[in-house]
């Protein structure tokens, strides 16, 4: 089934497009795509994901054809959109899902908006993007001097090098021209933005339930960093999926929707034992 794009301007006049779907009293969950995605990101996953769960893929400012206002690209205000998006549709708390950026952002959402968090997937994440290798070089190399029209083959090889697995070529084809939708100055504030942040001293502060999943021939973010991860944010779990790169819902979509769906379930669970305790008392 072809999915139905919505889209929602927000009060503060950014329009994001987004793709909704499954029981509108299930639990919601929200998928945040990585730098120079869209929605489309989780375009795979989504028909994986049972009708028991209100899932939303959003494309976030600056991305796909979401607005592009001239500032606002730092994890705070991308977080703040997710908040109105929700605030406008009466979703209550939810299943924040993010990848890469997405994950950043999902961090600082949980952080600004507790009574918003259900739970938490960080999907190819990490503490801090500031003074990351593979993100400094990307920055000096390329995207500080980045200028439109961006060259496809320079796009085709970064999307590349987020995989491990052989993936459809069509699946390929349509991340590329997701990100060549994006002008070069998102690409470079984008990107700015997350190495100019560093509130990995605050991760204590996450209460929702987390899961941490991460391919382990991922090329952007090491292991240590995912126990360091998870060691910053009490009760996280890390799930490690071996042989699959930093875009592994891309490679393995069945399973990482199985996996999120797992977690949505005992998030339930939880939240019902949570709830039958403050009744008790």
């Amino acid at each position: 089934m072809t999915p139905v794009i919505h889209a929602m301007t927000l009060p503060n006049q950014v329009t994001l497009p987004y793709v909704e779907q499954g029981d509108p009293t299930g639990i919601p969950v929200l998928l945040l795509h990585g730098i120079t995605d869209s929605w489309r990101s989780f375009e795979g996953v989504l028909p994986h994901l049972p009708t028991s769960l209100h899932a939303f893929a959003l494309s976030q400012r600056g991305h796909g054809d979401a607005a592009r206002p001239v500032t606002g690209y730092y994890p705070q205000d991308f977080a703040a959109d997710l908040a109105a998006f929700m605030d406008t549709l009466n979703l209550g708390p939810a299943v924040i899902v993010g990848h890469s950026m997405g994950s950043y952002i999902a961090q600082r959402f949980a952080l600004d908006y507790p009574d918003h968090t259900l739970g938490l997937v960080l999907m190819g994440s990490c503490t801090t993007v500031r003074g990351n290798p593979v993100a400094v070089e990307l920055w000096d190399s390329v995207v500080s001097t980045l200028t439109d029209p961006i060259d496809p083959d320079f796009v085709r090889e970064f999307q590349r090098s987020t995989l491990a697995q052989p993936v459809p070529q069509t699946l390929l084809d349509t991340v590329v021209q997701e990100s060549l939708k994006v002008p070069a100055r998102v690409w470079r504030a984008a990107l700015a933005a997350l190495l100019d942040t560093d509130f990995s001293e605050e991760l204590g502060k996450i209460t929702a339930p987390t899961l941490i999943v991460w391919g382990d021939q991922d090329a952007f973010f090491l292991r240590r960093e995912q126990e360091a991860l998870a060691a910053a944010i009490t009760g996280a779990q890390l799930m490690v999926y071996p042989g699959a790169g930093h875009g592994f819902h891309w490679e393995e979509p069945a399973r990482f929707a199985a996996d999120l769906v797992a977690f949505t379930e005992r998030v339930k669970v939880s939240q019902r034992l949570a709830y039958a305790g403050k009744q008790r008392g």
